[in-house]
């Protein structure tokens, strides 16, 4: 190895790792592995260390460093090819690189800027990467608030602690004018649903306005609550551009709006920070402009990391793929970021994780299953709102197969007697 690059590597037992985050990357190199990695370190931190006829070195503080890097293998088809790293065979590897806090501090965009920015991602050398993980230390994640609500804050205004909870997407994802959207929610609301949220493509539109929407959905929803007995939650979508977010905040919550949802992604981590500082309800995330960071299996980043850095930046729910086909993510990935969810992680709150994707009644027992918890919601769009019978029956159905679980019935037995969930397994049951 060249003398110059030995200083982008340590021993973790050798450096305070408090002062240090650490990021797990695969790279693919048709070069020597330790060279790239070395490479690595040195164009996301120092890159050039020191000035032309100064007698400096900004390494010892500055420069990122291997703690750890494994080959695990080889492949004559990389998966992405770069002009500069061509070869016969590709080494993949895993590398774990410490990287100085001081060089960003406590700001997610810079954070980011150096763990998947112009230095890792364009390293001479390097096919393709994926940033796998990123390991905080606690002097850091003690600087962040994370949720203030949090899964205990949303369970104690649903007063829910002893199920999964329901949280419906109104359909035409599109939406609907103010008046027709209330109605749905409400019958929602009767047939037992938790929450009802505006889908990801329902913002503050001409047709739809978020101040009449919300005010419509309110007024039913406080007589659905009236009726039932049970509090409920609307998640209205305040994403918009970064200048009006504080505005539609304050407006859905003078309104006696319950719950926001932003677009986490295409607004940025950064404006989600913010408004978690200043929100007065719980906030929730849905993952849109995730899939083209994540589904690449070896370029760009995992979905895990950018669930933690949505928990990290104060989202109090995290919508995000669910299990089954449709939304292309793995059980074991699904399971890993309710997980992150839910895990304990220093002072910061757990966040209530709402896998999604085409769910129905149908979907509970194996959702309760894989998960192991009672500690996530539902995300159903048709399952409710496509219910043959309508919302209500669809709303009924899902609280129906929950009944089912806690008898420890089949849900085919349980129809027997519940036609809502009997209408419910003929509509959605081959699906």
């Amino acid at each position: 190895m060249k003398d110059e690059n030995k200083s982008f590597f340590a021993n973790s037992s050798d450096i305070d790792m408090e002062k240090y985050c650490v990021f797990k990357y695969y790279f693919e190199t048709p070069f020597n592995v330790e060279e790239t990695a070395a490479h690595l370190c040195r164009e996301q931190s120092t890159a050039l260390w020191k000035r032309v006829n100064y007698d400096e070195d900004f390494r010892p503080e500055h420069g990122a460093k291997v703690i750890d890097l494994k080959i695990i293998g080889t492949t004559k088809t990389p998966s992405l090819i770069a002009l500069h790293a061509k070869g016969d065979v590709y080494n993949k590897a895993i590398v774990k690189i410490a990287h100085p806090t001081i060089n960003f501090g406590t700001k997610l965009p810079n954070l980011m800027t150096a763990a998947c920015g112009e230095g890792a991602f364009f390293t001479p050398g390097i096919n393709s990467i994926k940033l796998l993980d990123i390991e905080f230390p606690k002097s850091y994640t003690n600087e962040f608030n994370g949720p203030r609500f949090g899964l205990g804050g949303i369970r104690k205004i649903l007063n829910v602690y002893d199920r999964p909870l329901v949280c419906g997407v109104v359909k035409p994802n599109i939406g609907l004018k103010p008046k027709d959207f209330a109605e749905l929610a409400y019958k929602a609301y009767l047939g037992g649903i938790d929450a009802t949220k505006d889908d990801e493509m329902l913002s503050d539109v001409k047709y739809s306005p978020t101040k009449e929407r919300v005010a419509a959905v309110i007024n039913l929803m406080h007589k659905a609550e009236d009726k039932t007995g049970e509090k409920k939650i609307f998640i209205a979508n305040i994403t918009d551009e970064v200048d009006k977010i504080l505005e539609l905040h304050d407006m859905v919550v003078e309104l006696g709006g319950n719950s926001v949802m932003l677009n986490a992604m295409t607004i940025g981590l950064s404006a989600a920070r913010m408004l978690s500082k200043h929100s007065k309800v719980p906030i929730f995330s849905h993952f849109d402009f995730i899939a083209p960071y994540t589904r690449h299996p070896n370029f760009g980043l995992t979905t895990q990391v950018m669930t933690k850095l949505q928990r990290l930046s104060g989202f109090d729910g995290i919508i995000m793929p669910g299990l089954g086909d449709r939304m292309n993510t793995t059980t074991e990935e699904v399971k890993d970021n309710v997980n992150i969810c839910l895990s304990k992680w220093g002072n910061i709150k757990s966040s209530l994780p709402v896998p999604g994707g085409s769910d129905w009644a149908g979907s509970l027992q194996n959702m309760y299953n894989t998960f192991n918890t009672k500690d996530f919601s539902m995300v159903p769009g048709r399952g409710v709102f496509g219910h043959p019978d309508g919302p209500e029956s669809g709303a009924r159905s899902i609280r129906q197969a929950w009944e089912a679980i806690e008898k420890n019935v089949g849900i085919n037995e349980y129809a027997q007697s519940h036609k809502e969930l009997a209408n419910a397994i003929a509509a959605f049951g081959s699906k």
